[in-house]
């Protein structure tokens, strides 16, 4: 008896030890992490010119770093080859989590089933840190389209086949994408006219040279509260604060278009767990600033606070739907 309960008493002892280890282990990691950022100045990778939002973005959380490490932190432009110089250029970059890509969605999601030849690959050069915002898109038409809704569009498109067309910023766009998801999701006979950006599709939209644009709301909001669009839906699930009175595709009857423009943060796959750990703590605590809120606002962006593991499972999740959209068409890039 005597053995038994010496041996409970050592087990206990045992267990308590390895119960208290285990509890003191995430927090030595998160030291270390936090240790280890604190060394060294940061260089974020914007792939694109100055002045959207993967710069005000990134901008943003090189200001959120600098005050939360007391080290520089600088964002560095690096467009060219729609997106991949600066994609390139993070992944061969040092794992300590002081490089980082800010990247939009159709960079990780689109391109890799799109494009050929990519010098990346994005589930074994990356880890997915997080999503730092996201912006609704809208379908909207020239004023006299005589349409005031997504059913009554949808049956104009079929009463007069092959004749009317949305544009798009491109092939393979996202809102290309949305566009096409539309189509097979109502059966609207519409024609893809592609553009080299947004600027031009919304030129013609304007000038009523295309019918119907599937675009991002910030970006066509002057010309929607000016009358010289017609919003008529979003393709997310949810409405926006920017315009509530906007339904959503969903609400309109037509399930299954869920788009939204979102952009996010990676670092190099040699990063450790805990490092990458850690700047997904310091990306929602950066983003909950209310600075922060009021910058995202200005621009159109809404918070969108996943991280680590929800923001990989989104972003295999659309992942495939873009490869099935994609296949199915047969969309070719260029």
């Amino acid at each position: 008896m005597l053995k038994f309960s010496t041996r409970l008493a050592v087990g206990t002892l045992f267990a308590a030890v390895a119960t208290a280890s285990f509890a003191q282990a995430p927090a030595a990691d998160d030291a270390a992490a936090k240790n280890a950022l604190k060394n060294g100045a940061f260089r974020i990778v914007a792939p694109f010119p100055p002045g959207g939002p993967v710069d005000v973005l990134s901008r943003l959380l090189g200001t959120g770093l600098q005050h939360e490490y007391g080290q520089s932190a600088v964002v560095d432009n690096r467009p060219g080859a729609n997106g991949n110089i600066g994609i390139d250029m993070v992944k061969r970059a040092a794992g300590d989590g002081h490089t980082m890509l800010v990247v939009p969605a159709g960079n990780m999601t689109i391109n890799p089933t799109l494009m050929a030849n990519l010098p990346y690959d994005v589930d074994k050069d990356f880890t997915a840190v997080a999503m730092l915002a996201k912006a609704p898109n809208v379908v909207a038409v020239f004023p006299t389209v005589p349409v005031k809704n997504i059913q009554e569009l949808i049956a104009l498109t079929k009463s007069k086949p092959g004749t009317m067309a949305y544009g798009s910023p491109g092939v393979g766009s996202g809102l290309h994408l949305a566009g096409e998801l539309f189509k097979e999701a109502t059966g609207a006979d519409l024609l893809h006219v592609p553009y080299k950006g947004t600027t031009q599709a919304l030129n013609d939209a304007l000038g009523g040279q295309i019918q119907v644009i599937f675009g991002a709301l910030p970006t066509l909001m002057p010309q929607i509260q000016s009358g010289k669009l017609r919003a008529l839906a979003l393709t997310g699930n949810d409405r926006s604060a920017l315009m509530p009175e906007i339904p959503t595709l969903a609400e309109a009857g037509v399930k299954g278009v869920n788009v939204v423009s979102w952009y996010g943060v990676y670092v190099p796959k040699s990063t450790p767990a805990n490092v990458s750990g850690q700047l997904a703590r310091d990306v929602t605590k950066i983003l909950n600033e209310p600075a922060t809120l009021q910058t995202l606002k200005a621009q159109g962006l809404d918070l969108s606070p996943l991280r680590l593991e929800e923001f990989r499972k989104f972003q295999a999740d659309e992942t495939k739907t873009w490869e099935k959209v994609i296949k199915d068409r047969g969309i070719t890039a260029g």
